[in-house]
């Protein structure tokens, strides 16, 4: 039996900073690519200084397209929870800012999603990364530590195009940062999570607004305080009703 993905409603979340160049693209491919599906676009601008704002209001004739502005920057994570707080749908894709993360594969992580009940993570692999030798190796060695720490065995936890419910997303602890612990949690929250291969594109403009040093930094008191809340967390909860009125 053909799965129809007319009844799945999808809320695409993309957190932006200093993005300008990237916006007018990124949203007609998202729109572009779900096409088949109600859908809404949700730019969060997590406190732009250049003209990030101004290009998204310019998107008037795409309907589907919605602005939530941060009036300083707050961070990826909290520019990621407002846009799902103010979300319509239980549906959630997230995608980066830059455009590296390809809509296309949207379409393909959603019916990996329906094919699973219960709590869901659909995250992207890329397989053929196309960012430069330093964030690689980064990215290579912060694999290592999550793998050694953490038991983590989804392959490319950075990645930024997912697909999960709102109910899993909101029954997790917030904290800043938490999108890169994403995978990890996750499952200790008894979700399935599915890797799904997915393209990867060079930044055709702007720059990273990430170092190395600077994840690093970050890097060593969030896995600390993500060990202290998997410690304090049960795990394989298991439980029934046995009476309702």
């Amino acid at each position: 039996m053909k799965t129809n993905l007319n009844k799945i409603d999808v809320s695409v979340v993309i957190p932006v900073f200093n993005e300008e160049e990237n916006i007018k693209k990124l949203a007609h491919e998202i729109n572009d690519a779900l096409k088949n599906y109600k859908h809404e676009i949700i730019f969060v601008d997590d406190g732009s200084k250049d003209n990030t704002k101004k290009e998204i209001l310019n998107l008037k004739k795409l309907k589907q397209v919605r602005l939530i502005c941060h009036e300083k920057c707050y961070g990826q994570s909290v520019a990621m929870k407002t846009g799902i707080l103010q979300s319509n749908f239980d549906l959630i894709a997230t995608l980066d800012g830059d455009g590296q993360n390809d809509p296309k594969d949207l379409p393909n992580m959603i019916e990996a999603f329906k094919k699973n009940k219960g709590l869901t993570l659909v995250a992207g692999i890329r397989a053929n990364r196309k960012d430069g030798f330093s964030k690689r190796y980064a990215s290579q060695f912060a694999r290592f530590l999550r793998r050694n720490i953490f038991s983590d065995s989804h392959p490319d936890s950075g990645c930024g195009i997912r697909v999960f419910n709102k109910k899993l997303y909101l029954s997790i602890p917030f904290f800043n940062h938490m999108h890169r612990f994403f995978t990890i949690l996750a499952k200790r929250y008894n979700a399935s999570v599915i890797g799904v291969n997915v393209n990867h594109r060079q930044r055709e403009t702007g720059y990273s607004k990430y170092t190395n040093f600077g994840r690093a930094v970050v890097g060593f008191s969030d896995v600390l305080g993500v060990l202290w809340l998997l410690k304090r967390t049960p795990k394989d909860i298991v439980h029934h009703e046995e009476f309702k009125k």
